[in-house]
């Protein structure tokens, strides 16, 4: 029988439920200066509802959440205290839970357009070098993409002393319909399968899009895998939003969630994925622990 590996789920809006300071443009970043014990709460309620995989809460510690002063001042700090803070939860529930590093994206999320190349390296590096230290594994994620992926995979295997699990999680295109699954960039889920094989990741996932677009992904994913006689962990952690259109920027205030994506719902696409060959499943923003407790209590 294949094992599912049980990831967590939004740590914003779970954030923002318990009551923990929840603005734009800080987004999750301000509980991690503000309130670290509510980001302990709830990784301790994804640990309890069944993940065996929790994210650090270091998603909007990039200056495109934090502004340029708090990140030159803080955003170190404020990385090693991301992992700090997960590590006290692991040992605090008494699970065997491994802790990825988040990688995001360093110009805001959905916006390829936004990529600034000649600054990209001086943004990542003081995070990785940060987190290196404190993660069992990288989760470079809500990728939308490959320019900055590649770059964040050189500068991983650069900066960690450790050779530990890479994965890296892409975000769809799902403002519009499109003739095969792409990312937000335009570029192919074929083209990005194929580049991050040739990179060396250990897992490709789909995160922060519909689940009604990923399942196409996966089944892609799979295929290229196999016919580059490749094996990688798959995986896909889908957001709650209704599509996001192209212009989306994270800072202009909270999304809607979706009512119709209960614990139940949200199952049934988890299902599917794992069916069509994913092993790591978690869920991204609006996805909270009753998500993943039926993600657990069936898988």
């Amino acid at each position: 029988m294949t094992t599912i590996t049980i990831l967590d789920g939004g740590m914003g809006r779970e954030l923002e439920r318990r009551g923990a300071p929840f603005k734009q443009p800080e987004w999750s970043a301000l509980a991690m200066m503000e309130a670290p014990e509510i980001v302990k709460d709830v990784h301790k309620a994804f640990i309890a509802a069944g993940s065996r995989v929790i994210t650090t809460n270091s998603y909007a510690l990039v200056p495109f959440h934090i502004g340029e002063e708090v990140f030159k001042q803080r955003a170190v700090e404020l990385a090693i205290d991301s992992a700090k803070v997960a590590k006290q939860a692991v040992a605090e529930s008494g699970e065997e839970v491994k802790i990825a590093g988040s990688l995001a994206p360093l110009f805001g999320s959905y916006r390829a357009d936004l990529y600034e190349a000649s600054r990209a390296e001086d943004i990542a590096r003081p995070l990785i070098t940060a987190l290196a230290p404190h993660v069992d594994l990288w989760l470079n994620e809500t990728q939308s993409l490959l320019a900055e992926t590649l770059l964040m995979k050189k500068l991983v295997d650069e900066l960690d002393s450790e050779t530990k699990p890479y994965w890296v999680s892409f975000t769809l295109e799902d403002s519009e319909p499109t003739t095969e699954p792409c990312l937000r960039s335009g570029e192919t889920v074929v083209e990005a399968v194929k580049a991050m094989a040739e990179a060396g990741v250990d897992g490709i996932l789909f995160n922060c899009c519909q689940p009604e677009i990923i399942a196409d992904a996966i089944a892609l994913t799979k295929q290229v895998l196999a016919d580059m006689n490749k094996e990688l962990q798959i995986g896909a952690y889908a957001n709650a939003f209704p599509p996001q259109p192209k212009n989306a920027t994270a800072n202009d205030g909270l999304d809607e969630l979706r009512a119709d994506l209960t614990p139940e719902s949200y199952l049934v696409w988890a299902e599917k994925w794992c069916e069509l060959g994913a092993t790591l499943i978690g869920g991204c923003c609006g996805i909270g622990p009753d998500h993943i407790a039926a993600l657990a209590k069936r898988f």
